[in-house]
């Protein structure tokens, strides 16, 4: 079968596209026939090799994957073959950037019905990061306040939506390129960062900050006087520490997204039901992958990409 990977960490050049022998499913794994996968910074992380993320090479990226089954290994209960599922595959082993991929059943829900299976791709990481960051570590409930800083970008959107469903009061920073996105995805108030700095534009404390920009930690400790005392401060950004105010009971936390399929599996539902719009900016064949992780080195890549074999 086809495949893309890289047999050291390094640039984007390391990235190879090979034939190799079509894996085979060991017990309590399915083999997916694969109708895209996502790319991620992460992906681009591991590939160069600063991001700490154990693979064996050679790799294959691609940790978001749709696709149909067409193999099962022992033990596998609840799916069939033919199946149209969707997952977030373990960072450490082979993705799903190729023709086929084995994946853990328990890594694996039924695809969305109400959008095209390569798309559903897009969904997994960006919106479990989403949903854990607001609940799972922010603790948000309805009728608390929540500022969400970089929010248009694809998992700012789908926490704009998230954190509305459940009741909250959104305020979000947008540029004007994704303003108009960020008030479609529900936000309650806006603020241009290119006209007004957070801190002026924010009246009243907020229950929850969620960071999901790479501010400076000047800029992000100053923030931080914007949450009320006992709240709570969540960023994405693994990179660098998240602030806190133990003085006044504002605690801290760097998410880092974890596999979750009964949670994955109430995403599918609420993208079924039109809560959440799985956004795909392009679509690239195999092929073009090396050139994607190309892209993002030389910098972000705004929106989400898929991969079709």
């Amino acid at each position: 079968m086809k495949a893309v990977r890289f047999h050291e960490v390094g640039g984007p050049e390391v990235l190879r596209i090979e034939q190799i022998d079509q894996p085979t499913p060991a017990a309590g794994q399915v083999r997916l026939r694969v109708a895209a996968s996502a790319f991620n910074a992460a992906d681009n992380g591991m590939r160069a090799g600063f991001l700490p993320i154990p693979v064996k090479l050679p790799h294959v990226p691609g940790y978001d994957v749709s696709g149909t089954i067409d193999a099962m290994g022992d033990g596998v209960e609840g799916f069939a073959v033919g199946d149209e599922v969707i997952g977030f595959l373990p960072m450490t082993d082979d993705g799903g950037a190729a023709e086929y991929v084995v994946a853990p059943a328990d890594s694996i829900v039924a695809a969305p019905t109400s959008v095209p299976l390569a798309d559903a791709a897009a969904l997994p990481s960006v919106a479990l990061t989403a949903r854990q960051a607001l609940f799972d570590d922010g603790g948000l409930e309805a009728g608390q306040r929540v500022l969400i800083v970089g929010a248009g970008g694809v998992v700012g959107k789908y926490a704009i939506a998230l954190a509305k469903r459940a009741g909250a009061h959104v305020i979000a920073t947008a540029s004007p390129r994704s303003a108009d996105a960020v008030r479609a995805a529900g936000a309650d108030e806006i603020i241009d960062h290119t006209q007004s700095t957070v801190l002026d534009a924010v009246t009243d404390q907020v229950d929850l900050l969620l960071n999901l920009a790479p501010l400076e930690p000047d800029e992000f400790t100053a923030l931080v006087g914007l949450v009320r005392d006992g709240g709570v401060v969540v960023s994405t950004t693994a990179w660098m520490p998240a602030p806190d105010d133990a003085d006044r009971g504002v605690r801290s936390v760097v998410v880092f997204v974890r596999s979750d399929a009964e949670k994955l599996h109430e995403l599918v539902g609420l993208v079924d039901a039109g809560v959440l719009t799985v956004e795909v900016t392009r679509r690239v064949p195999l092929e073009e992958l090396p050139a994607v992780h190309a892209e993002a080195a030389e910098g972000r890549i705004a929106g989400k990409v898929i991969v079709t074999p």
